[in-house]
């Protein structure tokens, strides 16, 4: 019996078959080659990676090192050796150890007299938004220091508001240069006041409390004796 031809419907369907089987395959060999090209990128990403990190820790290690050595030449009095290392890490650190390195030459610069030095690198800290904060009130309150005698009273009572707070890391350096600003403005109350409040923070050095207590009680504010003269709270 002879076989029945296909129809056009069943010939169009193994055509379609075909075409589906063809665009399988080569669906398959398209992306199983992203796939693979997507692998090699992530392994190289990670191989990067840990190639970064190592050299990282290496460089960061190699800092602390250097900042060690800086360290010990400054205490021995080695200006020339601790210079060069101070302009390595200045030039090469990463952002901590170039602040230190900065405010250790800023220091030695006040040391041997050339304020002007100093107080530019002090500024120039202060005023970098991309230092982390301490380092930066620290260095506001270094460069006031320096610059004391040529501010207004005003300026420096001004300058060091943010830092005047009960409760702020450098609330007694800042807050006793307020005081004398304000005496010399002639607001001796006031400037008593702020003085009482850092005679009574057990979080301040004793030297400082006790003569922040003796200039309030100066100025006609009480201070207890007993909280002024008291030591830190230890945990």
């Amino acid at each position: 019996m002879a076989s029945t031809p296909p129809t056009e419907e069943a010939f169009l369907r193994e055509v379609d078959d075909e075409l589906r089987r063809d665009q399988l395959q080569t669906m398959v060999r398209h992306y199983g080659r992203i796939g693979l090209l997507v692998l090699l990128v992530l392994l190289l990403a990670l191989a990067g990676f840990l190639y970064w990190r190592q050299a990282s820790e290496k460089k960061a290690e190699a800092q602390g090192e250097e900042m060690g050595a800086l360290i010990a030449d400054v205490q021995a009095s080695r200006a020339t050796e601790a210079a060069k290392k101070i302009d390595r890490l200045v030039a090469e650190g990463g952002p901590g150890y170039r602040v230190a390195a900065l405010l250790t030459k800023a220091t030695l610069a006040a040391e041997r007299g050339d304020t002007k030095s100093a107080i530019g690198i002090y500024a120039g800290i202060a005023a970098d938004e991309t230092v982390a904060q301490p380092y930066r009130d620290i260095s506001l309150i270094r460069q006031t220091l320096l610059e004391y005698d040529g501010l207004k009273p005003q300026q420096v009572i001004d300058r060091l508001k943010p830092l005047t707070v009960e409760g702020n890391a450098f609330f007694g350096a800042a807050g006793e240069m307020t005081a004398i600003a304000l005496i010399q403005t002639n607001r001796g109350a006031e400037a008593g006041r702020l003085l009482a409040a850092i005679a009574r923070d057990k979080t301040m050095p004793d030297t400082l409390r006790t003569r922040a207590a003796r200039l309030a009680t100066s100025l006609g504010v009480t201070v207890d004796a007993a909280s002024a003269a008291a030591p830190a709270d230890k945990d």
